[in-house]
């Protein structure tokens, strides 16, 4: 596959990759404004190149791949992954008549990139609740390097059948906490007993897929609506509960505490329905300076 990709600016890929960068297994070149993603097509490991050699107001995508592949397919993963489909200038329009104006001003053109596997977000979402930033990524790279796989110099999540299979132990040497590790293991073997159906989230609404995930052991409000967001690409989530979010927006408001969920969420009622833009870009406020 060697295919030329045309979007809609503005679209500032550069950016969207900085904050890439915190993550020790991304394998991508922030100048050549490249990456290569691990993607599953058709139940084959296929590594796809991504590289934007466009502007930022007319940018071009050129797609690689090694591999055979069903392009459509291809292209359809890394629509929902790069949402090349989302009208940022719209939305940056919206934002101007908000008090985040300055904010998308500033990051004007930065789109939302999903996580590559609905799984792996899941998986990675549990392993980084409660943990700062920096070992939660260390986390994440030992499970990876561990229980995945690698194919084409990318590493891959491992299925929930061998994860529902681990022992805590196993989990713990890597040290996770005990609890954790259950978390880990309990969520995949619902998904292998069918308990726990990903796929069909895809026809749920935020609120149906909230009350699923919550019902579950060791998922909390915070977990799913990030999973909504990294997951599966909805772009009306602002979890209020996120420290990177409260963080950012008492620096941003110049307030001398951490602000009240009152004060969060009347403040982001007026960024529906685009509220995950919000919470981007409050975080690039604090993450990609």
């Amino acid at each position: 596959m060697n295919e030329r990709i045309e979007v809609q600016g503005p679209y500032n890929f550069r950016q969207a990759l900085k904050r890439l960068t915190i993550d020790p297994l991304q394998d991508l070149d922030l100048e050549a404004e490249a990456i290569k993603i691990p993607m599953m097509v058709d139940e084959k490991p296929v590594g796809v190149a991504v590289q934007q050699t466009g502007t930022f107001e007319k940018p071009v995508f050129h797609i690689k791949t090694t591999s055979r592949v069903d392009e459509k397919k291809v292209i359809d993963q890394l629509n929902d992954i790069f949402h090349w489909d989302t009208p940022l200038e719209t939305i940056h329009e919206h934002f101007q008549q908000s008090d985040l104006a300055p904010l998308f001003t500033k990051y004007r053109g930065t789109p939302f990139v999903c996580d590559f596997s609905l799984y792996g977000c899941l998986m990675k979402t549990i392993i980084h609740q409660q943990l700062n930033m920096a070992f939660a990524y260390e986390l994440t790279k030992r499970f990876l390097t561990t229980f995945g796989f690698q194919h084409d110099g990318l590493w891959y999540y491992p299925d929930p059948e061998k994860v529902s299979q681990l022992t805590l132990a196993q989990l713990r040497a890597l040290q996770f906490s005990q609890r954790k590790a259950e978390y880990v293991i309990d969520t995949s073997r619902m998904i292998v007993e069918g308990k726990l159906n990903l796929d069909s989230f895809a026809a749920c609404d935020d609120e149906e897929i909230v009350e699923q995930l919550v019902a579950l052991r060791g998922i909390g409000r915070w977990t799913a609506e990030c999973f909504l967001m990294f997951g599966m690409g909805r772009l009306d989530l602002f979890p209020h509960q996120d420290i990177g979010i409260q963080n950012g927006l008492k620096k941003f408001y110049r307030l001398e505490n951490k602000p009240l969920t009152e004060y969060m969420l009347e403040k982001s009622a007026a960024w529906k329905p685009y509220r995950t833009y919000a919470s981007l870009y409050i975080w690039e406020s604090l993450e990609t300076e």
